[in-house]
């Protein structure tokens, strides 16, 4: 899990990460509780031990700790609350006839805003915030983008995604999720369709909204709102 330190200012009593050539007085290190990968876990609680009460050996400073097992209660029960409400939505999208191209592909894509991604086979719709994570991603088979030529490499099938969690509700994901579906669907004469393999419906996108509508809700409830730093940490 990743650790964090933050140190207080001698000259104006403020939180901030540690750089050169400014005075602390005081230091704190946090370990994240929960991340997809599980709850903090009593060994990893243990290494974060060892590592701070090096740091403070050698700075010569005293160091408090909170109760292990108060610890890993807490990131025992935040790994459930995030483990409830968790959410990727994605849909599929199908050629209806002739097989596309990569290059036809990345193209269509790029008409609608999307970028090359840093991973083969993806491509994103950037967030509305500098140095957020992707809106929208748009996958497709990774071995097939390692081809010379684009355009002799085809596909049958796109995935769609956006990750619930990682972006504010107020920059409607969703929307830009049906649209991109919709838009794509149509200039590619694909057909959008879910895990299942069934077509989506107006009906089928009007019951996820409201699904989407009552998560936000209760992330917000916990001080967890979707794409405020703290979830992303948490949701990551």
């Amino acid at each position: 899990k990743p650790v964090l330190i933050e140190g207080l200012r001698m000259d104006c009593d403020e939180w901030e990460t540690p750089q050169a050539g400014v005075l602390y007085k005081e230091l704190q290190a946090g370990v994240l509780l929960a991340n997809r990968t599980g709850g903090l876990n009593e060994i990893e609680y243990s290494e974060f031990v060892q590592k701070i009460q090096t740091m403070a050996d050698t700075l010569g400073a005293s160091v408090e700790f909170p109760d292990m097992l108060d610890v890993v209660a807490r990131a025992k029960e935040l790994d459930a609350f995030a483990g409830a409400h968790d959410a990727q939505l994605a849909m599929r999208l199908y050629a209806r006839g002739s097989a596309w191209s990569i290059g036809y592909v990345q193209q269509q894509a790029a008409r609608h805003g999307f970028v090359q991604g840093a991973l083969p086979g993806r491509m994103v719709l950037p967030g509305v915030e500098e140095g957020a994570p992707p809106m929208l991603t748009l996958q497709y088979d990774a071995q097939a983008a390692f081809a010379d030529d684009p355009d002799q490499s085809t596909l049958r099938e796109l995935m769609l995604a956006f990750d619930v969690p990682q972006t504010a509700a107020e920059h409607e994901p969703f929307k830009a999720w049906c649209a991109a579906g919709e838009a794509l669907s149509l200039s590619m004469d694909g057909l959008m369709v879910d895990d299942q393999g069934q077509p989506f419906n107006p009906a089928a996108f009007a019951s996820i909204e409201g699904e989407l509508v009552r998560l936000y809700e209760s992330l917000a409830a916990r001080d967890l709102a979707a794409g405020t730093p703290s979830t992303r940490r948490l949701f990551s």
